[in-house]
């Protein structure tokens, strides 16, 4: 065994997990590290509260004297708590956050020191912006970038700093991150759906989207983890035969917690608790070493940066328990791979689900309006849908082992299938009070029925609905739900705004009761968007054939599916709805070419090196101590050495045929490498990455794995799937 492994694996044995004990109340240390609401009463006057919350509310500016009072209350809480330094924390182009730190320090022109936060600190920054991903919005040269607070989503301390969340924007304006184009798009759908409900409840006056996302994970030990170089470098396993036992016995989903990661995630809960991100459960996954954590539902907004903020604090908590955490979404080959399902629903400020059915026929008409509409939404953009979860790591991951195929389609069960059928079947025009009567009663009247025993669910669906919201399941474990959430509130934005115009065209011009108007443009939503519905296998063969005929895309790849980008369609869409302009979406689609290149690139280098410097030496070293023994067994036998050395003799060619392999295929992935890499084009670029250079890496996988088997359990330098998938 290499020293490396086995130094690795030999820490991994002797961990020593100790069971926590939990002493703190979670309710009473809820948001302990948050600027929320109760600190702001305890620390803001009544005109600075009142200002925070209009700008909640309405988006009203807060002016600069507001502001200076604000950052000094929120200062001297800080300090209070034994923050040091604040930050704007902000989403940029990378998928992940940053951060800035400055100390609450200054110097005044007498010499003398103090501590200084005011109002220009807090509402806008200048970080350096060159070396961010930007798509071409700007030029190296122009390092200029903005972070401006985003009083939606509260301060909160980490560590010793105080956190302000921001939105990340040019010199010229342009949204440089993930929230900027979020916060639009939730604007959108807020003013489209209140127009809507506002059929139903004249007293709804916003609406707000609302997000719960399950977030998938592996846990491994750090030492075996480190080991990796390709673990540390891509997040995922290049190479490694399947273990024995993996997931083939499903005793893992839902079993008992084992001790070493309940004390992860006790630990990570408490912390959590701390920053407000209202973490509620925790189990199994189906995967050995996979676990799932949930929260209860938030604003959107909130609940992606509480999505972001998690996941620095899993891999910090991971780290004090010796633990790595694997976000990739496909860091073993064999077994089910890690999503993040987003669940997706609107909310009123009258404290009504807008997808949730009610107990009168008018709340149920209500439901079938906005549940009716958001199919036809997914139906119109569902390749846009798909653009928005597309990256290299997710590439993998779809398709396979309980993940939703790219193929976008809807869910939502055998029950809610036949209302729409009946709906489908309603006359058009003017209603007859007897067919009033039947709508509402027989077929409108009885969904919270339907929906109480409507309790089947579709793995393979990448779009369910599951009782009183859509879960959207494609959604990669490592992506920010910041991109997925901008994509799907614009388009139901979209969606509704239509569908009111086409509502209040029938009442003004047709003279049609609002009931029947809603009615017949349900009606025909139902028709018009029924190739979306899906209700079977979202694997099976027979379902790719039927989703083509459909005229349903089918993009695999990322470089396919973020072509949807710059169609005219997604740049009308984009654009009419204010959310981003053609710059920032071409802008994003370079940047989504360019992380797949890097990622795809970055892989192939490790592939190389783990090859050339870790398991061809291995083979030969072992295939070298296997020749040695048919030397020895000709010096002894002589000329009947080689009945007797059978085995090892065919070992020997086997082993020079897998070497030669690799070599062979590592040499032509290197040569694909550096075709794709003179291509200009980033388009032709991310296709040659796709199609020429990522083929080699099955292959080379193939015979790595093979080698595996061959050589002596004590040669091989790499942890292997049964020591990195059973925690210690």
């Amino acid at each position: 065994m290499s020293n490396i492994r086995f130094k690795a694996i030999f820490q991994s044995s002797e961990h020593k997990v100790h069971p926590m004990v939990e002493t703190t109340k979670r309710s009473e240390a809820f948001g302990v590290n948050v600027f929320n609401n109760d600190r702001m009463m305890q620390y803001l006057t009544k005109d600075a509260m009142e200002s925070v919350k209009n700008a909640v509310q309405t988006g009203s500016k807060i002016d600069r004297k507001m502001a200076d009072q604000i950052a000094e209350s929120m200062k001297a809480w800080a300090m209070s708590m034994g923050a040091t330094h604040y930050t704007h924390w902000f989403q940029p182009l990378t998928g992940a956050t940053a951060e800035k730190h400055d100390a609450f320090f200054d110097l005044l022109p007498n010499g003398k020191a103090m501590e200084k936060f005011g109002g220009s600190q807090l509402v806008q920054q200048e970080p350096d912006a060159s070396s961010f991903p930007s798509g071409g919005i700007r030029n190296t040269f122009e390092a200029r970038g903005y972070t401006a607070w985003d009083p939606t989503s509260p301060a909160f301390i980490y560590g010793a700093t105080l956190c302000i969340p921001t939105v990340f924007v040019s010199y010229t304006g342009e949204a440089l991150d993930n929230k900027a184009p979020l916060l639009r798009a939730l604007h959108a759908v807020d003013q489209a759906a209140t127009s809507v409900a506002r059929y139903f409840d004249k007293n709804v006056n916003k609406v707000m989207a609302t997000l719960g996302w399950e977030q998938e994970y592996f846990l491994i030990d750090k030492a075996v983890a480190n080991s990796r170089p390709d673990i540390v470098l891509t997040g995922r396993t290049l190479v490694g035969h399947s273990a024995a036992k993996g997931q083939q016995l499903d005793d893992h989903y839902f079993g008992v917690i084992p001790l070493r990661a309940l004390n992860f995630m006790k630990d990570l809960e408490m912390e959590c608790t701390k920053l407000g991100i209202p973490v509620k459960t925790r189990h199994n996954e189906v995967a050995p070493n996979q676990f799932e954590l949930a929260p209860v539902f938030e604003e959107a907004n909130l609940a992606v940066d509480h999505n972001l903020l998690l996941m620095d604090v899993m891999d910090k908590v991971a780290d004090r328990h010796e633990l790595k955490v694997l976000f990739h979404e496909k860091p073993f080959s064999g077994i089910n791979g890690s999503g993040k399902h987003n669940n997706w629903s609107l909310a009123t400020d009258t404290g009504v689900n807008l997808l949730s059915p009610g107990s009168t026929p008018m709340k149920n008409l209500q439901f079938l309006t906005f549940f009716v509409n958001t199919i036809k939404a997914v139906d119109t953009y569902e390749e846009l849908l798909r653009a928005s979860i597309a990256s290299a790591s997710n590439d993998h991951r779809l398709g396979a082992n309980e993940a939703p195929p790219a193929i976008f389609s809807i869910f939502i069960g055998k029950q809610l299938s036949s209302v729409l059928d009946e709906l489908e079947g309603v006359s058009k025009g003017k209603l007859s009070p007897e067919e009033k009567t039947e709508l509402k009663l027989n077929v409108v009247g009885k969904i919270p029925e339907i929906l109480l025993d409507n309790t089947d669910r579709n793995r393979t669906s990448p779009f369910a609905f599951t009782g009183n919201k859509f879960e959207m399941r494609g959604v990669g474990s490592k992506i920010n739900c910041a991109k997925p959430m901008t994509v799907l509130n614009t388009i139901v934005a979209r969606q509704l705004i239509d569908f009111k115009k086409e509502v209040d065209s029938l009442i003004d011009k047709k003279g049609l009761k609002k009931d029947e108007a809603v009615f017949n443009i349900l009606r025909e939503y139902i028709k018009s968007s029924k190739r979306i519905r899906f209700e079977g296998d979202g694997y099976s063969e027979a379902w790719h054939k039927e989703a083509a005929k459909r005229k349903l895309s089918n993009n695999k790849t990322t470089p396919e599916a973020v072509n949807i980008l710059t169609a005219k369609s997604s740049l009308d869409l984009f654009r009419e709805m204010q959310v981003m302009s053609e710059i920032e979406v071409r802008a994003r689609q370079e940047v989504d070419l360019e992380n797949y290149i890097l990622q795809t690139q970055i892989e192939g280098r490790v592939f190389n090196e783990l090859v050339n410097t870790h398991i061809i030496p291995a083979a030969i070293h072992y295939q070298n101590s296997v020749i040695e023994n048919v030397k020895g067994l000709k010096e002894i036998f002589g000329a009947s050495y080689k009945k007797l050395a059978e085995g090892q003799l065919a070992i020997l060619e086997e082993i020079s045929l897998h070497l030669g392999e690799t070599k062979q295929k590592s040499e032509a992935m290197i040569i694909a490498r550096k075709k794709a890499n003179a291509e200009e084009d980033i388009h032709k670029k991310a296709m040659g990455y796709c199609y020429d250079v990522k083929p080699y890496f099955d292959d080379i996988r193939y015979h790595c794995d093979k080698l595996e088997q061959l050589v002596d359990d004590q040669s091989w330098p790499l942890a292997k799937y049964r020591e990195l998938l059973f925690i210690r």
